[in-house]
């Protein structure tokens, strides 16, 4: 797809960088979404956390069907990381493109999803490894357009410890 923008343009923004490197047109709707959960990359949410939060923020509100599509644009091309917690629900995060696992805790309790990568900081290489390897057998195999998920789930420490207001 040619661009009618000249490349130093594009450096200029590098969401705009993002968004052309992967085949995905410039909207104020895209650059809004992919802007917001990279500068939010710790948080997951779902589809109605995500809508919410961007309402909050902006004064411009995108309809759910928008969103929805827009989202699920981003994850294909590998932008954004889908996962499906416990209770079926798709919670997105941005995927950083050095990152091949994301370890997370989800609390069957209160719902929290929670990134592990501060508690397995002395395993996180070890664990990078081998999701690069799983990733690298699969790609032998002919897969393609792959990312990994990490999950623990389990209840977390304030839900197991009864700490009110912690949780929510």
């Amino acid at each position: 797809m040619a661009s009618s923008i000249p490349p130093s343009d594009l450096t200029a923004d590098p969401i705009d960088a993002l968004l052309s490197a992967h085949g995905l047109r410039r909207t104020s709707a895209a650059r809004l979404v992919l802007g917001w959960l990279l500068a939010h990359p710790d948080t997951s949410y779902t589809h109605a956390q995500l809508q919410m939060a961007l309402l909050s923020d902006t004064e411009s509100a995108l309809d759910r069907v928008t969103l929805y599509r827009l989202i699920d644009r981003l994850t294909q091309v590998g932008l954004l990381l889908c996962r499906v917690d416990a209770n079926r629900v798709r919670r997105y995060q941005a995927m950083p493109s050095s990152v091949h696992a994301i370890p997370h805790f989800e609390c069957q309790s209160c719902h929290r999803d929670s990134p592990l990568a501060g508690a397995l900081k002395t395993s996180a290489n070890d664990l990078e490894r081998a999701a690069q390897t799983a990733l690298e057998a699969l790609k032998a195999l002919g897969y393609q357009g792959m990312s990994m998920d990490f999950a623990v789930r389990g209840v977390c420490a304030d839900c197991a410890t009864g700490t009110p207001g912690l949780a929510s």
